[in-house]
């Protein structure tokens, strides 16, 4: 008889997705040697090999592939009913998986999260961010129960609620304050640096631009906005950052900020979910409470640039 567990099931999976036995064990909260052993004996249990080790890279068999793809099965149909259980309840309880887009989740976090863990103290938020391809896969997967990102994803099986819509604001070098701002045709013609490949950030501050891809001047992409109002600090360029933003990023770099003449370029931000997730009603008072939030954040960060 084949005997396996089912957190064996969940280890399985997590290595399965990211290929490297240190990022899956940190995922899973345990040990690199013990995910090690659990993947080990699950193999025995089946009586074949699940994965082709190589010295840098592992990656599943033909067999491993059909049974990760059996196993995510499982585990969505199983976190459903951990959901419906949960969502019977009167207060929400156990774990709630959130993910966020990394243009939002270093200025919007501490305070939601703060906010959220003082109304559900018997929750235990578990954060995640990455690219909003990749929380869209989790999402979809049961991975995560929700996510913040920039509006629309026009995906049929997620449910969509509108948050906010904050503008973007144009940082030059200090030495440029108080010249006229360009349109957005002029800067075309200028070297604007963006955020690498898979950002949506990157997209929208394009769209604006009406550039079809990154100018050959603005090659120098990077992976966080600090790193963009930085490297503008140094004389190398311009760039937009969404305004949530700007209090942190500029306070410790030799720049200035500019809005630009309406229409002003804009993102929506909001909270996702799938339309099966039992949590539905939970998850619609959650993102109340993070609009709130958010509300709250940007009338500080107002304040803090009109005293500037």
């Amino acid at each position: 008889m084949i005997n396996f567990t089912f957190k064996q099931l969940r280890y399985f999976d997590a290595l399965a997705r990211l290929g490297h036995f240190g990022r899956a064990a940190d995922i899973c909260a345990i040990s690199q040697p013990a995910l090690s052993m659990q993947i080990k004996e699950l193999e025995e249990s089946l009586g074949t090999v699940l994965f082709e080790r190589g010295a840098r890279q592992i990656r599943l068999t033909s067999f491993g592939e059909e049974f990760a793809l059996r196993v995510r099965d499982i585990l969505r149909s199983a976190d459903d009913l951990g959901d419906l259980a949960r969502a019977s309840q009167d207060r929400l309880v156990g774990q709630l998986r959130m993910g966020v887009i990394p243009t939002i989740a270093p200025y919007l976090l501490p305070t939601i999260i703060g906010d959220l863990t003082r109304i559900y103290a018997g929750v235990d938020f578990h954060v995640r961010e990455t690219l909003t391809s990749k929380l869209l896969q989790e999402l979809a997967e049961g991975w995560l129960d929700t996510a913040v990102v920039a509006l629309p994803i026009s995906e049929p099986s997620f449910t969509e609620v509108a948050l906010f819509t904050e503008n973007f604001l144009l940082v030059r070098p200090g030495e440029d304050k108080g010249k006229p701002v360009p349109s957005k045709e002029m800067l075309r013609e200028m070297r604007l640096l963006l955020l690498e490949e898979g950002h949506c950030f990157r997209d929208q501050a394009l769209s604006f631009c009406n550039i079809q891809s990154a100018p050959p001047r603005g090659e120098l992409d990077v992976t966080s906005l600090s790193t963009l109002v930085q490297m503008v600090g140094a004389g190398i360029g311009i760039t937009l950052i969404p305004e949530m933003a700007v209090a942190v990023e500029t306070r410790s770099a030799p720049v200035s900020v500019a809005r630009f003449k309406s229409p002003q370029p804009s993102r929506t931000v909001g909270m996702i979910w799938r339309k099966t997730n039992p949590l539905a009603s939970q998850l619609l008072q959650i993102s109340e409470i993070v609009r709130h939030s958010a509300g709250a954040l940007r009338d500080e960060h107002n304040q803090a640039m009109s005293s500037r």
